[in-house]
C-alpha cells in the first residue's frame, strides 16, 4: 500500500468532513455546521481544505480567505447559503501513529474499525506509546484509542512489538461487551 491508497482510505471515511452552509452576515463569512448547528467564523478554517458542492458535485479546494476558494487553477467564490464540508483533523497521537504502523497492520485497523460503524475521525482519545520509544531497537508496549461513533464508544488496545518480528495485535472492544481481535506479524 502507498502512500495515495493510504490517502484514499482516509478520503472515504465516514464523518471526515464538518458540513454545513456559509453565509454572509455583517461583511463576515460564518460557517453553520449541520450537525451541530453551531456557527463559527469561517476566517478559523484559513489554509484548510474544503470542498463546495457545485453543479451537483464536491469541488476541493483551499480556504485562501474568507469567501475565496482556490480549486486547482480556478478561484471560486462562496455565494450565501452554499454548501460547504471542511476536512476534520485527526487528533495528533492518532495521525503520528498511523503513519508508524506498517501498511498491511494500518489496512487492517482501519478496515475492521470501518466495519464495526466507526471512522478513524470518531477518536476522541489515543495514547501513542510507540511514539516515546523513537529511538530504541525493540520496541514494544500498548496504544490506547477511544472512539466515540454517538451511537456507541469503542476502546482499543493495540499491542505492538517491533524487533526480530514486526507484531501488530488490536483489540477492539465495544461498549456492548462485542470485543474482536485482530493480529498482523511480519517475519
Amino acid at each position: 500500500m502507498n502512500r495515495q491508497q493510504r490517502t484514499k482510505l482516509y478520503d472515504t471515511q465516514l464523518r471526515a468532513y464538518n458540513e454545513g452552509t456559509v453565509e454572509q452576515i455583517s461583511e463576515q463569512w460564518i460557517f453553520f455546521d449541520e450537525e451541530t448547528e453551531e456557527a463559527a467564523m469561517l476566517d478559523d478554517f484559513l489554509q484548510q481544505e474544503i470542498e463546495i458542492f457545485r453543479f451537483n458535485r464536491w469541488k476541493k479546494g483551499i480556504l485562501l480567505e474568507p469567501g475565496m476558494i482556490r480549486s486547482g487553477s480556478d478561484t471560486l467564490m462562496l455565494r450565501d447559503h452554499d454548501q460547504v464540508r471542511i476536512r476534520k483533523h485527526l487528533i495528533y497521537s492518532l495521525e503520528r501513529l498511523l503513519e508508524g504502523i506498517n501498511d498491511d497492520a494500518f489496512f487492517q485497523f482501519v478496515t475492521t474499525l470501518n466495519s464495526l460503524d466507526f471512522s478513524i475521525y470518531d477518536c476522541i482519545y489515543c495514547y501513542n506509546h510507540l511514539s516515546f520509544l523513537s529511538d530504541e531497537n525493540r520496541k514494544d508496549g500498548v496504544n490506547f484509542i477511544v472512539f466515540d461513533n454517538q451511537d456507541q464508544i469503542c476502546n482499543v488496545q493495540h499491542h505492538f512489538c517491533y524487533f526480530e518480528k514486526v507484531n501488530d495485535r488490536f483489540e477492539f472492544t465495544l461498549n456492548t461487551g462485542k470485543r474482536l481481535v485482530i493480529e498482523k506479524i511480519i517475519s
